[in-house]
């Protein structure tokens, strides 16, 4: 298992010299590829059109911490440091900062930001170290304007409603009891059947598979969309707002879901070929049969007991 480990060896860092050797030599391999000499590929990238090989090299390693496979994370932590030494080569070469700068400047940050472990302060528990930790960062941020400054413009949006509401909350602007959400929860709902229904009231129907397929209408007023669009933005605003008062995060919850609707998906398909049918052709009983089957499957394996 991944967390069969020693304790003992936490907190030692790799050999110096092997460290340094494999490092230069991941520098000198990434500054070759910009040369004259190099890869016309890396040679033509610049900082901005990296970015999106910076965030795919990001989720992969997300999948692979997910699949526990050391192999596939080792790999994966090699192309995101792949993507951070490119970057500052880039810089580098644009006589903007090199790596050196990178390294400095997020040593001193982590020094500086747990004062308890490099300095005099204490801390007792994780609270404390929470509490070092922002006031270093005020600190180093002092000449922001805004509270909300800092929080990066491309983040994921459910990510940035869940730090939008965490930045707000720490100078007080919050509930004073997380349940109080759900009161929130259900006022945007609310708002958000006024626009879908004529009435405003969600139809009392069965979530089911059976019955006629009844066609989505599509929504031809440009301002009723907008409006929809809105409220449909609250009410996952404040999904996002749950998540962070029970310290979840709501992308990573969001991500996990997806891939438990795709592997699920997956057997669906799987299990229909085996029968000589392409799914196309299935009916959505079969479909959601098969779906409950695998589901079921799915628990079995993870607790035989059930």
């Amino acid at each position: 298992m991944a967390n069969d480990h020693d304790p003992a060896t936490f907190g030692v860092a790799p050999n110096a010299d092997q460290a340094a050797d494999a490092f230069v030599r991941l520098m000198e391999v990434i500054a070759k590829l910009r040369s004259p000499e190099g890869c016309p590929w890396d040679r033509q990238q610049t900082l901005a059109t990296i970015k999106p090989y910076t965030l795919e090299e990001t989720y992969e390693l997300l999948e692979a911490i997910d699949s526990d496979d050391n192999s596939a994370i080792c790999e994966e932590l090699g192309d995101v440091l792949l993507q951070v030494v490119l970057d500052a080569q880039i810089a580098k070469d644009e006589q903007r900062f090199d790596i050196l700068s990178v390294m400095d400047g997020i040593t001193k940050k982590m020094v500086d930001r747990h004062p308890h472990v490099f300095g005099d302060a204490v801390a007792e528990n994780a609270e404390d170290v929470s509490q070092h930790w922002d006031k270093a960062k005020r600190k180093e941020k002092s000449e922001r304007e805004s509270v909300l400054d800092g929080v990066p413009v491309e983040l994921p949006s459910l990510a940035k409603a869940a730090r939008i509401t965490k930045k707000v909350a720490r100078v007080g602007y919050d509930f004073p009891h997380r349940a109080m959400l759900f009161d929130k929860l259900n006022e945007e709902v609310a708002e958000l059947a006024d626009e879908l229904f004529e009435d405003g009231q969600v139809p009392d129907i069965a979530a089911s598979v059976d019955g006629p397929r009844i066609e989505d209408e599509p929504v031809d007023d440009a301002a009723r969309l907008e409006r929809i669009e809105g409220e449909l933005g609250d009410v996952l605003f404040v999904i996002a707002n749950i998540a962070r008062r029970w310290q979840v995060n709501p992308e990573e919850a969001l991500r996990k879901s997806n891939a438990k609707f795709e592997r699920r998906f997956r057997y669906i398909e799987t299990r229909l070929r085996e029968r000589g049918l392409d799914i196309r052709e299935a009916s959505i009983q079969q479909m959601e049969e098969l779906y409950q089957e695998g589901k079921r499957l799915e628990r079995e394996s993870l607790d035989p007991a059930t």
